[in-house]
């Protein structure tokens, strides 16, 4: 398993623009019909990453919790399905609602979208305020797989605690670690 770390897009960068397809509702999606009033979190994840599997509870409960609250939960996969196929589209859907998500679980084919974001690793999570600027950038928490910490959600939980309240944003922020993005030969 091999361990990597965010590349800490800068913060205040517009998120960029996109369309891709939602492998639970079979639609295609893009940001500006997706991001919450309040504020968005992007997620890049993947279905066969440990860390991933081991985030994946508590990235469910943050989204029922904040989605009340007017921010809105995206998450995209751009793993090269040819190499790893357990992260295709039809995966993606049953991997989306055996972990129950309430979000769209986004399918990057062509791996623009990660490449836009600069992500590096899954889970990376960005958090935009609601003129889609960046304001978070990096881990859940301390915890990973193996190393006996709780899963809390802290630093994004309180990034967007933060956000919702009106108050600034800790800049020093530690990125996230978990595996490589799977970039196609030709990316």
């Amino acid at each position: 398993m091999a361990r990597t770390e965010s590349k800490m897009l800068a913060l205040g960068t517009v998120a960029p623009e996109f369309s891709l397809l939602d492998t639970v509702s079979k639609k295609t999606m893009n940001l500006h019909s997706l991001n919450g009033d309040k504020g968005t979190v992007i997620m890049f994840i993947c279905n066969h990453c440990p860390f991933v599997i081991h985030v994946n509870p508590e990235i469910t409960i943050m989204a029922l919790e904040y989605q009340k609250q007017g921010i809105n939960f995206i998450a995209i996969s751009s793993n090269d399905v040819e190499k790893y196929p357990e992260d295709a589209p039809q995966f993606m859907r049953i991997k989306a609602k055996a972990e129950n998500y309430t979000f769209p679980y986004l399918y990057d084919e062509d791996q623009s979208v990660a490449k836009k974001y600069d992500a590096a690793c899954t889970p990376d999570f960005y958090l935009f305020d609601e003129d889609l600027k960046l304001v978070y950038r990096g881990q859940l928490d301390d915890s990973r797989p193996g190393n006996g910490l709780s899963l809390t959600g802290k630093d994004l939980r309180d990034a967007i605690e933060n956000l919702l309240k009106g108050e600034d944003i800790n800049p020093v922020q530690k990125p996230s670690i978990g595996c490589n993005i799977k970039w196609k030969s030709n990316a």
